[in-house]
């Protein structure tokens, strides 16, 4: 599928009188009268009358909450390769690691979960080590394959919003000379983030050796309620941003940083809010979809615990949850976020007249 192939427009074989709907329509965009002999590419008579101008998945105006999840929804629902494709596909080959290593096993060593038994052989000790560590190996690699998953959205949406889609070779293709440093990015924001909490954890070191219970306690609500605020502030300020703006314009890794930064300034709340409210539909939503595997995984390693195919169970019933919650709850989240990020530009940056360019449409 070509990259510049055009979502498809409203009412596929039902005719609009005197006004052809344009081949880059989203459902629901707005339709024009084709260019007369002479008239620029892309520029459509009386286009700019009305209201805002909608080339693809997202209005090009200052965007709001629901315009925002209309859009990330309307971008999964016409590009589900390169979003709930992409994530499944990473999630699989992740998991599949333990499935299969913890399967051989399975079959080599007795693998029951029996916690009265206490003569385990060191062989078979060995075996439920390799088989754990496996699993935690696959939840590894599948946090780096969503890392990558994340780039390529960003430039799903980006397409997107001017009307194009991309599959999921083209979305990848996209991400081609930015894909260590968005991995380098993910690193330090996880080390940033590891050191605010280290930091905030040897806090607590010199209470807990000198102080009484009162002064435990005062300590305890006098800081927690800080380190909340700090946290929520480092997340939006300098975490949730950089991904996409590192995806979309040529800076590095603090530069994307910095642009982040910058994009939610005096937009701490409202970013937040949307965040906030997008990661707990996310989860919960995820956690229901996945719930019924994680059921039947826990009651059949009850039942069969003493069953040399326990952990097996356990295993593959994780690695299924797994596949099932990252198939919304990654491509959901991060297509908010870069369609925050975009909103944030078009409200700070006029980013609409530039998105509006590269559709193609002209003003008259």
């Amino acid at each position: 599928m070509s990259g510049n192939e055009s979502f498809p427009p409203p009412g596929a074989g039902t005719p609009v009188p005197d006004r052809p709907p344009p081949s880059a329509a989203l459902p629901g965009s707005p339709q024009y009268a084709p260019a007369t002999p002479g008239t620029p590419p892309g520029h459509y008579p009386g286009q700019f009358r009305g209201a805002a101008h909608k080339p693809g998945a997202i209005a090009l105006r200052p965007l709001s909450l629901g315009d925002i999840y209309d859009a990330a929804l309307k971008i999964i629902r016409f590009n589900p390769k390169a979003t709930v494709g992409s994530a499944v596909l990473v999630t699989a080959v992740a998991m599949a690691i333990p499935v299969i290593l913890t399967s051989i096993l399975t079959f080599a060593l007795d693998l029951s979960l029996d916690l009265e038994a206490t003569d385990y052989s060191s062989t078979e000790i060995a075996g439920l080590v390799g088989s754990f560590g496996s699993l935690l190996l696959g939840v590894l690699l599948q946090s780096i394959g969503l890392v990558l998953v994340t780039g390529m959205i960003a430039h799903v949406v980006a397409a997107a919003a001017i009307g194009q889609r991309l599959g999921l070779g083209e979305a990848w293709a996209r991400t081609r000379g930015k894909r260590w440093r968005l991995i380098g990015l993910t690193l330090l924001l996880f080390l940033m983030t590891m050191l605010l909490i280290g930091g905030y954890a040897a806090s607590w070191v010199p209470v807990l050796a000198f102080g009484d219970g009162i002064a435990i306690a005062l300590f305890a609500l006098a800081t927690i309620p800080l380190f909340l605020a700090l946290m929520f502030w480092f997340w939006i300020r300098v975490y949730y941003l950089p991904v996409p703006a590192l995806m979309l314009e040529p800076v590095g890794v603090t530069g994307a940083i910095a642009r982040g930064y910058r994009l939610t300034r005096r937009a701490f709340w409202r970013t937040f809010g949307i965040a906030l409210l997008t990661v707990l539909l996310a989860q919960t939503a995820g956690s229901i979809l996945a719930l019924p595997i994680s059921i039947a995984g826990q009651v059949g390693t009850m039942a069969g615990a003493t069953s040399r195919y326990a952990v097996l169970i356990l295993v593959l019933t994780q690695a299924l949850s797994s596949v099932i919650t990252a198939a919304f709850v990654a491509p959901f989240t991060t297509a908010v976020a870069s369609v925050q990020y975009l909103d944030q530009r078009i409200r700070k940056e006029a980013y609409d007249v530039e998105l509006m360019s590269q559709a193609g449409i002209t003003g008259s």
